[in-house]
C-alpha cells in the first residue's frame, strides 16, 4: 500500500463518534489512562513520520526506535516546516507548489485537495504565513472533541432547547481566504447540506449593522466569534439593537479577560466559554466556569518552556509553548513552537476538572522591547502588562498598541458607544505612561490617535504590534 493510501486509511479509521466515545471512556478511567493514550499515540506518530517523511527521518536520526517521551525530540517551528514543506509531508502528492496553486483560488475554499485533504492557511501575523494540510483523522478528532466539550458546557435543558429549535449555530469569522473555520464550515455544508443547514457563516469584515441584522433574522442558539467581535456584539445586545437568546457563546482565537467574560455573560444571558488552539494543533484547551482553560490531552501534548525550550514550572509564565498534534499524519506537527506565553495553574482548579489548567498571556512575538534611557540595555514589556492597564480603564471597547519607533508607541482606541472619547484617551495615555515610567521607560513617548484598531488579514485584532524586525 502506498504512503497516500496508508495515510487516508489511517484517517478513515478514526471517526468523530469513536473519538467522543474513547475520550469519555479514558476520562472515566482517570489521568493514567489519558497519559497511556498519549504515549501510545506519540510512539505511533513518530514511527509514521520517520517512515514517510524525509524531513523527520533526517531529524530523528540516532533516536531510539520507539519514542514515548516527547522531550527527547528536537523542536520544530513554522519557519522550518514551511521551508521544508515537501519533505515534511508524508504524501508525495502534497507539495508546496500544488498547495499554493490550490489556495490561490478562493473558489476552492473547503474543496478536497488531492481529492482527500483540507487545506488551511494562517494569516502570517507573526511574519511567516502557514499553509497546513489536514487529513480526515484531524477533522474527526476535532469534531469528536468538540462534541464531548459541548456536553459539558450545556445543561440538559439547553440540550432539549437546541434539539427542539434545530440547533442553529452562527460563526462570525474571517472569510475570503482558506482560513480553518471557513474552510471547515464550507466543506461541511457542501458535503452534508442537510445536517448543516442550520449553520451560518458570517464575515467578520462586514459592517456591524449588517451583522446585527442577519444575526437577528437567523436567531442562533449558539454563537461563536473572536473575543474582539463578541465585545462589539455585546455592546449591540446591551443597546437593544441585537436581540439574541443564545444557549451558549463561544469565544475563539483571542484572549478573553475574566471581567470581559462576565460582561458578555450578562449581556447575552448565557454561559461564555473559550477554546484555545491553533490551525496546526486543533483544540488544545477549553474553559471552565472559573475562567481557566483545561488542556484537552487526549490528542495533544503541550509543553510550557523558556527561551531555550527547557520546561518551566507551574505558576511561571512560559516564554513559549511546544505543541504536538497526535492526530494529523499527512503533515506531522511535533514539538512545534507556537509562540504563545502561558501560565499553568499550580494547584487543582476549583471547578473540579482534574486536567491541567492554564491561562494564555499573549504571544512571545508581541513582547515590546525598548532601549533604556542610556541605550546600554533593553527592557521588555509583555503585552499582558499593557493590556491590563487598558482593560481596567472604563469605556474602552477595543484597543491596539503599535510600536512606531524604538522609543515611541501609538495607541488606537475604539471607545464604548456613548462615551466621550477624549477623557477615555487621556485616561489610557496616563495609565500607559505611568506603567512605562515604573519600568524605567519614561523616555518612551505615547501618541493617542483617532485611528481605529485595524484587523489583520485573518480578521483578528492584534492588541500589540511590535516594531518590525529590520
Amino acid at each position: 500500500m502506498g504512503t497516500r493510501r496508508r495515510t487516508a486509511a489511517s484517517a478513515r479509521g478514526t471517526s468523530a463518534a469513536w473519538v467522543w466515545w474513547d475520550a469519555r471512556r479514558a476520562h472515566r478511567k482517570g489521568s493514567a489512562a489519558i497519559r497511556s493514550r498519549q504515549r501510545e499515540r506519540l510512539a505511533e506518530l513518530v514511527a509514521f513520520a520517520r517512515e514517510h517523511s524525509a524531513y523527520y527521518r533526517r531529524l530523528y536520526q540516532g533516536l531510539p526506535e520507539r519514542v514515548e517521551d516527547v522531550t527527547s525530540l528536537p523542536v520544530t517551528d513554522k519557519r522550518q516546516l514551511m521551508a521544508h514543506f515537501d519533505e515534511v509531508a508524508t504524501d508525495p502528492a502534497v507539495t508546496l507548489a500544488a498547495v499554493e496553486e490550490f489556495v490561490a483560488d478562493p473558489a476552492r475554499i473547503g474543496d478536497r485537495f488531492a481529492g482527500t485533504y483540507l487545506v488551511a492557511t494562517t494569516a502570517g501575523t507573526t511574519g511567516t504565513r502557514g499553509v497546513f494540510v489536514l487529513d480526515d483523522r484531524y477533522r474527526a478528532v476535532t469534531s469528536g472533541l468538540m462534541a464531548r466539550l459541548s456536553t459539558g458546557w450545556l445543561s440538559g435543558r439547553d440540550v432539549v432547547r437546541l434539539t427542539v429549535r434545530g440547533g442553529r449555530f452562527a460563526a462570525v469569522v474571517a472569510t475570503g481566504g482558506h482560513f480553518l473555520a471557513v474552510a471547515t464550515s464550507t466543506r461541511e455544508m457542501r458535503e452534508r447540506p442537510r445536517r448543516h443547514r442550520r449553520l451560518r457563516i458570517l464575515s467578520v469584515h462586514r459592517p456591524l449593522p449588517e451583522l446585527v441584522a442577519e444575526l437577528n433574522a437567523f436567531g442562533p442558539l449558539m454563537l461563536g466569534a473572536y473575543a474582539s467581535m463578541l465585545r462589539l456584539l455585546a455592546t449591540e445586545q446591551e443597546a437593544g439593537r441585537l436581540r439574541l437568546r443564545p444557549a451558549l457563546v463561544l469565544s475563539t482565537a483571542e484572549g478573553l479577560p475574566p471581567d470581559e467574560r462576565t460582561r458578555l455573560e450578562r449581556a447575552f444571558g448565557a454561559p461564555v466559554r473559550e477554546v484555545y488552539g491553533c490551525t496546526e494543533s486543533g483544540y488544545a484547551a477549553s474553559s471552565c466556569a472559573e475562567g481557566w482553560l483545561h488542556l484537552v490531552e487526549d490528542w495533544l501534548i503541550l509543553e510550557p518552556v523558556d527561551a531555550e525550550h527547557h520546561p518551566v514550572p507551574p505558576g511561571t509564565v512560559s516564554h513559549t509553548v511546544l505543541m504536538t498534534n497526535l492526530a494529523n499524519r499527512v503533515q506531522p506537527i511535533i514539538r512545534y513552537d507556537v509562540g504563545d506565553r502561558v501560565l499553568m495553574k499550580p494547584e487543582p482548579c476549583t471547578c473540579g476538572n482534574p486536567a491541567p489548567a492554564l491561562r494564555v498571556q499573549g504571544r512571545s512575538s508581541d513582547v515590546l522591547t525598548f532601549p533604556d534611557d542610556d541605550g546600554r540595555s533593553r527592557i521588555a514589556v509583555p503585552p499582558l502588562a499593557l493590556g491590563t492597564v487598558i482593560d481596567r480603564t472604563p469605556d474602552v471597547e477595543l484597543f491596539q498598541i503599535v510600536q512606531t519607533t524604538p522609543t515611541s508607541l501609538q495607541v488606537r482606541l475604539l471607545p464604548a458607544a456613548g462615551a466621550d472619547p477624549e477623557p477615555v484617551r487621556a485616561a489610557v495615555r496616563e495609565g500607559i505612561t505611568g506603567l512605562l515610567a515604573d519600568l524605567g521607560l519614561a523616555h518612551v513617548t505615547v501618541e493617542m490617535t483617532t485611528e481605529a484598531p485595524q484587523q489583520s488579514a485573518g480578521g483578528k485584532y492584534r492588541t500589540v504590534l511590535p516594531l518590525p524586525s529590520p
